[in-house]
């Protein structure tokens, strides 16, 4: 049983390594998009939700439609704008679940982003951990043996394998929190502006 048990622990050891330089260069990738993500955001103008608002009172729908195209909101987004405006000859309720579903899509779209960088923060420790253990059993049978080379190199490998996992998890953890920082500000503008025109399209039908 030992040997088995050791024998699959071994035989981890390639896959285990694999996963971590995909880890690691998920990181890496994700770094790139961070960098072009933030020079996307420093060279376009916030959107000032409650001037906007303030704006669209009192403006007809197509006016408004028309004002919504001409903030800086993303392409996506106005998308989702227009297609609420679209829903004006519908009853309320309708109206309201449209725009609670096309809220839950946005919501979604951002979760699948953030997922990427949530998992490698989880599974790089985990990784890094199993790729620290792996080596020292071998490790610890040179080390009775008096084999000093095979247990530096085995050690030599354990600590690499932790600080990769370490540093891969880190880094995807920073994003995460800064990635979440930017959507939730962006569905919160949404959602005011997509409850702003709510109201002016419940006024335009009275």
């Amino acid at each position: 049983m030992t040997e088995i048990l050791h024998s699959i622990g071994q035989g981890l050891r390639i896959p285990c390594y694999a996963v971590l330089l995909i880890l690691m260069a998920i990181a890496v990738a994700e770094i790139g998009y961070q960098i072009y993500e933030a020079a996307q955001r420093a060279n376009s103008d916030d959107v000032n939700t409650v001037e906007l608002l303030h704006t669209m009172r009192g403006k007809s729908l197509a006016e408004i439609g028309a004002l919504l195209n001409g903030e800086p909101f993303l392409a996506r987004q106005k998308k989702m704008f227009t297609r609420l405006l679209d829903t004006a000859d519908l009853p309320e309720e309708t109206r309201l679940a449209a725009a609670k579903r096309m809220l839950e899509g946005e919501d979604a779209y951002y979760d699948r982003i953030l997922h990427v960088t949530d998992t490698v923060a989880k599974l790089g420790p985990m990784f890094g951990l199993l790729g620290t253990l792996i080596p020292l059993g071998p490790g610890i049978m040179a080390l009775g043996r008096g084999d000093t080379a095979t247990l530096s190199a085995s050690m030599s490998v354990a600590f690499d394998t932790t600080i990769a996992g370490l540093i891969t998890a880190a880094v995807c953890a920073v994003i995460s929190g800064i990635r979440r920082r930017w959507y939730n500000a962006e569905i919160a503008d949404v959602e005011a502006v997509m409850e702003g025109v709510l109201q002016e399209m419940k006024g335009d039908a009275l």
